[in-house]
């Protein structure tokens, strides 16, 4: 019973820090994806290197705990998911060319075949995480649903160990090495107060 109410205290108080902190809460996941897709608001960027669009948007931690809860879910829940999913960093990339998938610019099934297994298996050496002082944050994992060809665009869930060698700074750096477009590397420059302010949801 202690421990209920322990943790309903918990709960209060980290709303009413981040009531204080200036951080923004949002009804629901559309509101506050409506939020994150602005670009005046520094979540979502967007770039287009010889052909080839990208984007980046940050996910909140507060998304992925929604995308676990029941419908009978307990301020207990709400407590062990944002602890769970706190310790990382998430990123929706986003890249595209001519509005379709990459492998849709396969000329040949070698060349489709390549790319599959580069998207499925070896994002790890094309992915890197900078921070400000210039250490890399290896990739913790990362999500690549398979369309083979067939969606707009190639999309894929990054995640990141969010360590004190990035929140102790100003800002990070998420750069994608040329995967054989000829973009060279990309790079997007993400302010950590962003992270640090990152938006939530009024469960």
């Amino acid at each position: 019973m202690e421990s209920k109410v322990f943790k309903k205290i918990c709960l209060i108080l980290t709303g009413l820090l981040a009531i204080s902190c200036g951080t923004k809460s949002f009804d629901s996941k559309d509101e506050l994806w409506t939020y994150l897709m602005h670009d005046d608001h520094g979540y979502h960027q967007e770039k287009d290197v010889n052909g080839i669009h990208y984007a980046i948007t940050y996910k909140p931690t507060d998304l992925l705990v929604a995308q676990e809860l029941n419908e009978e879910y307990s301020i207990e829940d709400i407590i062990r998911l944002r602890e769970k999913y706190g310790k990382y960093l998430y990123f929706n990339l986003s890249i595209s060319s001519n509005g379709k998938e990459l492998l849709s610019q396969s000329a040949n099934r070698e060349e489709f075949g390549a790319m599959v297994n580069q998207l499925a298996f070896g994002m790890e050496q094309k992915l890197n995480l900078i921070t400000e002082k210039q250490d890399t944050i290896p990739l913790q994992d990362y999500a690549y649903p398979r369309l083979y060809g067939l969606g707009k665009s190639t999309d894929m869930l990054l995640v990141y160990e969010r360590t004190s060698k990035i929140i102790t700074q100003n800002f990070i750096r998420l750069t994608i090495q040329d995967l054989g477009f000829g973009t060279g590397e990309v790079a997007f420059k993400i302010p950590t107060e962003y992270i640090k302010e990152q938006p939530q949801l009024k469960f």
